[in-house]
């Protein structure tokens, strides 16, 4: 897998992370939630919420790897260690966001583990170690 389709798939994970908690909303009130203002937000299910949390972590985590990214590249890091980090994060966030979802503690939170492990391997490329 090359950096670009890396970050194209990394895109497309987080807008379909969007997908089950507006499930869980329009569950919850209604298709017509959609339309309004949500002011009064219904309580989602369980998994709804877990749903949310799970879109909200990718998107305060994906600032963070996208730095690292542009890091490496502005400093011509190796290749290899760079595109390893980023493999390891895709696959371990999209874990990550499923277990999430899925009410899975503590393998949730190995995968969001591996998924800093993927970002320190790219670091420890921009700065040789």
């Amino acid at each position: 897998m090359t950096l670009p389709v890396i970050l194209v798939y990394l895109a497309i994970w987080t807008v379909v992370l969007t997908f089950p908690g507006t499930i869980a909303l329009i569950l919850a009130g209604g298709l017509k939630i959609g339309f309004y203002n949500r002011d009064d937000v219904p309580e989602l299910p369980a998994w709804g919420g877990r749903a949310v949390r799970a879109h909200r972590n990718m998107v305060e985590n994906l600032p963070v790897f996208l730095a690292l990214v542009l890091a490496a590249e502005l400093a011509e890091a190796p290749h290899v260690p760079v595109v390893l980090g980023a493999t390891i994060f895709l696959w371990a966030r999209i874990a990550h966001g499923l277990l999430y979802i899925a009410g899975v503690p503590y393998l949730r939170t190995v995968a969001f583990v591996v998924s800093i492990g993927g970002m320190l391997r790219i670091a420890g490329a921009v700065l040789g170690v």
